[in-house]
Parts: structure tokens; sequence; C-alpha cells
């Protein structure tokens, strides 16, 4: 994706009434507009390196930023997180708890609508990173996990 093509996304996007927008290019770069008050920040990702040794450097900083990716539940909207139903119930999962893929781990109200948010791979809680009750920003880690 080169920057007219983003120039020409983000005008449109200005157009629009959407408020977020998410696109992945062929390339690999990830590029996220928003018109919402608490806008995460995302960087373009760099262009791939001519120079061989770097470029092995590269790949292997991928490989270790995927596998730390993978080992995260991240927020899939900008809400409230909260941990349990309501306040007089469990909380979902402590730290320390095994989850499975695709169980509710917690929920995040947005706009006055509850989400639940499911854990997209199995292993065992090993930090808790959000708070109950904070605000939290589209793909913002909320628990990290030690994957089986």
């Amino acid at each position: 994706m080169d920057e007219k093509d983003i120039e020409n996304l983000m005008d449109k996007f200005d157009k629009s009434s959407m408020k977020e927008f998410k696109v992945t290019g062929d390339d690999g770069t990830d590029i996220y507009f928003s018109k919402l008050e608490h806008a995460p920040v995302q960087n373009v990702a760099p262009a791939a390196s001519s120079n061989a040794a770097s470029t092995k450097n590269e790949n292997a900083s991928s490989n270790q930023a995927a596998q730390s990716i993978a080992a995260k539940i991240k927020a899939p909207l900008v809400g409230i997180v909260y941990f349990a139903q309501s306040p007089e119930k469990p909380v979902y999962k402590n730290v320390g708890d095994y989850v499975k893929k695709g169980e509710t781990v917690c929920v995040i109200e947005a706009m006055k609508v509850i989400n639940e948010v499911k854990s997209p791979i199995s292993g065992t809680i090993t930090k808790q990173v959000a708070n109950d009750g904070d605000m939290v920003e589209y793909d913002q880690p909320i628990f990290e996990v030690e994957e089986d």
C-alpha cells in the first residue's frame, strides 16, 4: 500500500459516517482510522530491507512479536471492561485459571451494550493487564495467557 492509497483512504474515511475503519494491506501493513475520542495509536509496518541480514533479523523479531501477540487476550472493541456479569456475581476468570478457546473471560460495555470477550486461545491466565471498570481501547491487552 503506497502513500497515495493511504491518503485516498483517509479522504474517503473523513467524508464517510463511519466511526472506525481497519484494513490490512497485501504487504502486511495495518491501517486503523478512528473518529472516536480515545483512538489507539498504531504504526504502519516498516518497508522490508534489501539487506539479507537485516531481513533475517526482522523476520526473527516478527516471529517473537507474533508469539507474544498470540499469548494475549485483547479487547475486540472500545469500552469499559468488567470481569464479572454483575457486582454480586463471581468473576469469569482469575489469574492462574485455565481458559479454553471460545470461553468468555470478561465483558466490555460499549454504548450501553454488554459484549462478551471470548478467548482466542487455550491456556493458563498468567496476568490480568486491565483492571475492572477500566476504559479499554481496541486491541488493548486484557489478559496474558501461557498457551498449551
